[in-house]
Formats: C-alpha cells, structure tokens, sequence
C-alpha cells in the first residue's frame, strides 16, 4: 500500500483541484456579467453545478467524522438534495408570477432525477459489483456459479418502509389538479419522522474513498477548516449559478427547437447527481455494496420526502397565495410514471436485496422510457408514459403477490424494531414466500 500511496495522493488532490476548477468559469460568468449564447451559459453554468456538487458530495461525508450522528444525518440529508433543490426551486418559484411558462417546467428536474437515481444508481450498483466479482472469481480460477446478488444490512429496513410508505402517498398525488400544503405537511413529516429514527443509530466510522479520504487524513482542526470551506463555497456556487442554468436551458430548448421540459427533466439531474452515481459506482467497485446502495437509498428517500413536500411551500411563498403549486395532465403523468417506478424498486428491495435480473429490469424499463420519450411524437407521448407505468405497477403487484410476507416484517423492521437491534443485524433478510 505504502509504494503507491503517492499515486494515490496526486490522484485524490487532482480530483479535488478539478472539482474546484469546474466552478470557476460559472462564477466569472455570474459576477461578470457577461451574456454569451444561451447554449454556453447552460455549459458552463452545469460544470459550476457538477463541480460544487462533487465539492459537496466530499465534504458531506468527511463531515460525519466530526458531528453528531444525529446532526450529522440532518446535514447530509440537506446537503445531498441541495443541488437538486436549487434549480427546482428556481422554476417553482417563477411559476408563483408566471405559471403558463414555469409551472409545466417546476416538476420536470425532481421527477428526472428520482427516476436517474433508480433506474441509472441502483442498477448501476448491482451490475458494476456483480461484474467486478465474476471477474475476480475467474481471475482466481473458480469456475462455478457466483452469487452476485445485492444485499442490505437489516438497518437498511428503515429506508425502505419509509419509501414504501412514501410511495404509497405518492400515488395519489397524480390524481390531483395540484400539489397542496396538504401534501408539503405529510411529506415533511414523513421525512421528520425518518430523521428521527436514524438519528438514534449508532454512530459508524465512514467508508471515505477518493477527495474525501484525502480530507479526511488531514489534522482535525485543518480538516474541520477544510470542511467547512468546501460546504460554503459549493453552496454558495450552487445558489450563484442555479438560476443562470435553469434560465439558459429553456432558452437553449427555444434556441435550438430542442423540447425544454426534457432538457430541464434529464439534463439538470446529471448535473446534480453525478457526483452521488460517481461514489455510487466506487463503493461498488470496491464491493462495499450495501454502502453504495444504502447511500442512494437515503437520497431517494430524501428526495421523495423533503424536495416534493418543499415545492408547494415555495410556490406559496412567490405567489403570495395558499393555492398549491398546479399540474397539468403532462406533470400528472410524469408524476405517474415516477411514482411508479418508485413502487416497482421498492417492491424489488422489500427483501433488502437486489438481482442483476432485477437490476436489468430497472435499467431497461427506464431507458426503454427515456428513448421512447425523446423520440415519439408529442401526441404519442402521453400513452407512452401511462403505458410504462402501468408495466411497472404490474411488475410491483406480482412482486408483492409473490413476496407478501416479507412486507410486513420489512415494515415492522423499519418503523417499530429499535435502531441499535436493527444495526446488530441479528435476523436473516426475509425470504420471500
């Protein structure tokens, strides 16, 4: 280890001098005040986004080595939904004063990345350490069948009954002309609740990889330094170049006669959940699985709590109204069609594991859906999405049909055992019936 160490070093601080690097050319367009083409503000502010994230994404989780366990879930809660927060915010709150052009657009970036979060992450994790231990099976001569399947530890039960209890919600919400404070209440809460019950675990030492375990070496007080920085500056990036973006791709969308609602929808999500796939992908690499896949776990559920509850409270607030943020039928159905996935994955993670056959499902149905989306017509669209929706609601109902035992003790798990039993992992995962 010790032989390349050094090569690991200027790995790392190259990483982190190419995060910072990423930022600089969207904060000398936001304080120059400069105005090239749109196509270029949308680059170069996304690169700023990319860059402060990956800032973000670093800082995050040298951060759990100096707080509280508690506080230190707060935080990083908050944190791993700041980009995505910052551009849907932008468009919610401009639908406040002109919802016929912003209110179509101030659902498009969360439903995008919830959908890139399951049908890119998650698959991404199972294939990658299912590839990476074949590999390493036939490179030490075994020649038999290898068990490549995912699995969580048991403590995992409380993301999962969180989403399962959110996604059950979720699927009313396509039925309504808006989204309410009503919702905001239950959501939040939700998402309150889910606080609370994970900040009562006990604390674990993080897997640093990459930037953050470079940070993570340092003496405490230059740590906590660096730390501090790091969230500061990137947030403070994020804030300065969010609305620059958001601005630049509806203008890029007019310019080049590209839709704007799919640049918004997919484009903003790579930006802001790159960093999140990319450490997604090296825990996976290093087979630390249940890491990888618990962290994006947690971000689902962060997102389908706390990002969707908080929309209608800011289209409140810019609007000056207690009217909830309006849907028309093109957000019912991506709302739809992301709730619905949502219950497919959480169907498929109920046993807390995950099969590179499943793990093939969700990736194939989402890009069979996203090619599908950008290459039909506008009038066909709309079946399009119903369509795959109802595949994944099938999907989910044979699944629980199947695997109807595990629901209930996945839930008892997640909503009633006390955290430190669940983190001793004394029960088996659940087998289906």
């Amino acid at each position: 280890m010790a032989v390349d160490s050094p090569h690991r070093r200027r790995g790392q601080l190259s990483a982190l001098a190419a995060g910072f690097a990423l930022t600089v050319p969207g904060l000398v367009l936001r304080i120059g005040g400069f105005s090239p083409e749109s196509w270029v503000q949308a680059i170069l502010f996304g690169l700023a986004v990319v860059g402060a994230a990956f800032l973000l994404a670093w800082a995050a989780e040298v951060l759990q080595l100096d707080v509280s366990a508690g506080l230190a879930l707060a935080v990083l809660a908050l944190i791993a939904v700041l980009p995505e927060y910052a551009v849907d915010f932008v468009f919610t709150s401009k639908a406040g004063t002109n919802p016929d052009k912003y209110a179509p657009l101030a659902l498009a970036n969360m439903t995008g990345g919830n959908r890139l979060l399951i049908g890119v992450g998650w698959s991404l994790v199972v294939l990658l350490a299912a590839w990476r231990m074949r590999k390493i099976a036939r490179d030490r001569g075994y020649q038999g069948e290898v068990d490549d399947e995912v699995r969580l530890d048991r403590s995992h039960s409380v993301e999962i009954a969180f989403l399962l209890v959110a996604t059950i919600y979720s699927l009313t919400l396509p039925l309504k002309r808006s989204l309410t404070l009503f919702d905001s209440v239950v959501l939040i809460s939700l998402f309150i609740a889910y606080l609370v019950r994970i900040a009562r675990a006990p604390a674990e030492t993080p897997h640093l990889v990459g930037p953050a375990e470079l940070i993570g070496g340092l003496p405490k007080v230059k740590r906590r330094i660096v730390v501090g920085f790091m969230l500061v500056f990137a947030a403070g990036v994020i804030l300065a170049s969010a609305e620059g973006f958001a601005e630049a791709l509806v203008h890029t969308g007019a310019q080049f006669g590209i839709d704007e609602f799919l640049l918004v929808q997919w484009l903003a999500p790579l930006a802001s959940e790159a960093p999140e796939l990319l450490i997604a992908g090296l825990f996976a690499w290093r087979l630390n699985t249940n890491a990888a896949l618990g962290a994006l776990l947690s971000s689902k559920v962060n997102q389908w709590t706390l990002l969707v509850g908080s929309l209608p409270i800011v289209f409140a607030v810019s609007s000056g109204t207690l009217h909830g943020l309006p849907l028309d039928a093109l957000q019912r159905e991506e709302l739809f069609l992301t709730a619905a996935q949502s219950a497919f994955a959480v169907a498929v993670l109920a046993n807390r594991s995950i099969s590179v056959k499943e793990a093939c499902m969700l990736l194939g149905l989402f890009l069979s859906q996203f090619v599908l989306g950008a290459a039909l017509p506008d009038g066909v669209r709309e079946l399009e999405r119903i369509s795959v929706g109802v595949a994944y609601l099938v999907l989910a109902a044979i699944i629980i049909f199947r695997d109807i035992s595990v629901f209930p003790r996945v839930l008892r798990d997640g909503l009633r055992v006390p955290v430190a039993e669940l983190a001793h992992g004394d029960e088996p995962a659940p087998e289906p019936a």
